[in-house]
């Protein structure tokens, strides 16, 4: 039987090395795990920042978008319901829906329930911009993803799920 391929070394293991020279009596385990995913994070949301600019949005233009078009036909929210399942603030959906109605995204209309209240529409342009730019976005996370095998990626996403579960920001 072969030996296992030596592990790769990572900008994270150099960290950890130095701190073991330095603090052996530390368990750098979480650092090790959150050292990558704040790496990754970064590395990942800059390609998909490049990804999406090329549809003239950023990622949480985005959100704002892909958030209607996963709400199904018609395609409508209320303002305070996409804040609140993109956790932004009023104010800063406010700018976000501002950009995108002046692109020809969507549209705020009167709520016909609500006299006080408005609702989020996609356009037919924004429609199919979003479905471009998810496309898009999917194929930087598969390419990124590929380093894993399919069982290896399963094990992960299980992982991760456990782990944010554990942090009670399951939403």
């Amino acid at each position: 039987m072969s030996a296992p391929p030596p592990r790769r070394k990572d900008a994270v293991d150099a960290i950890i090395d130095q701190w073991a020279q330095v603090r052996p009596d530390l368990d750098t385990t979480a650092m090790e795990v959150f050292g990558r995913i704040y790496r990754l994070t970064h590395t990942m949301g800059a390609r998909m920042d490049s990804a999406y600019a090329r549809f003239g949005i950023s990622r949480g233009e985005f959100d704002v978008l892909a958030t209607l078009r996963r709400s199904g036909e018609p395609y409508t929210l209320p303002p305070r319901r996409l804040s609140a399942t993109l956790m932004l603030t009023t104010g800063g959906m406010t700018g976000r829906l501002d950009k995108l109605e002046r692109a020809g995204l969507l549209r705020r209309s009167p709520d016909p329930h609500d006299r006080r209240g408005l609702n989020v529409t996609l356009t037919a342009e924004g429609l199919t911009l979003v479905d471009e730019a998810v496309t898009a976005g999917l194929a930087v996370q598969t390419e990124a993803l590929s380093v894993l095998d399919d069982e290896q990626a399963g094990q992960l996403a299980d992982l991760l799920r456990e782990l944010l579960a554990g942090t009670h920001e399951s939403r």
